[in-house]
């Protein structure tokens, strides 16, 4: 299943908002629309990835780490950011997700759920934190040899914003071997279809956190989608997740 790759050599010194107001949205919308992914090519540059890397040991950036093995999620680790939040993480989820905001809001008419995002992320934190939801859920993940990621979804309390984003902070090949992000769709009445989405470094994909309207025969049809990583065959692979809601 071929898809658009959008944003080839936007890693530059721009800003993070002025890179992702230079993407093609209409073309992400509708991969969005048609796969329930799409593709962003170089949208952190490699000095960024590297940044990023060079601070996940640094524990005052972190609200909590989590063992996979422990909780049957896998094998390998992940570390949630505390507020303040990074300024490139900050970034990305203040100018990303307007970008969203409709196809957000079409999908939830066309799957007929009532809740309706407003347009600008700190709107939406602030409902998320009148509910509860109070700890940020932007992470970074760590995988080494033999680890990988089951199959889940992120959504962590009733407000769920329904995409979300990761960016690979390491390179394939040199960094590590293996480790493809995978997403899988349960329709129903039918098999699950899975899709493995190849990145590079500073890649990131848009995807589907819970379920998205499909258009089928006899009309609108709900497909649940989850996400993981395949085990990892060498070296070490960074990941970062920008989720756009809180958790409670």
């Amino acid at each position: 299943m071929a898809q658009t790759v959008h944003g080839q050599g936007l890693s530059t010194e721009a800003g993070i908002a002025s890179r992702v107001d230079q993407l093609d949205w209409t073309q992400v919308i509708t991969d969005l629309d048609e796969y329930g992914n799409a593709t962003i090519q170089g949208l952190l540059s490699p000095g960024e990835c590297g940044a990023l890397l060079r601070e996940y040991d640094n524990s005052d950036l972190y609200r909590s780490r989590v063992m996979m093995s422990r909780h049957g999620f896998g094998r390998g680790e992940y570390k949630y950011f505390r507020y303040p939040l990074p300024c490139v993480v900050r970034e990305l989820r203040t100018a990303i997700y307007p970008q969203l905001v409709a196809i957000a809001n079409r999908w939830h008419e066309a799957l007929d759920i009532d809740v309706r995002f407003p347009d600008k992320h700190d709107a939406f934190l602030a409902r998320c934190h009148h509910a509860g939801q109070l700890r940020p859920t932007p992470l970074i993940l760590k995988y080494g040899v033999e680890d990988y990621n089951c199959l889940h979804q992120d959504l962590y309390g009733d407000h769920v914003f329904p995409l979300q984003v990761a960016i690979l902070l390491s390179q394939p090949g040199r960094d590590f071997a293996g480790g493809e992000f995978v997403l899988t769709e349960q329709r129903p009445r039918m098999q699950s279809r899975a899709t493995v989405v190849p990145l590079q470094q500073g890649d990131a994909v848009i995807f589907a956190v819970h379920h998205r309207p499909v258009r089928g025969t006899r009309g609108v049809y709900r497909v649940n989608m989850r996400h993981g990583v395949s085990r990892l065959r060498a070296g070490e692979r960074y990941t970062l997740g920008v989720i756009f809601h809180d958790a409670n």
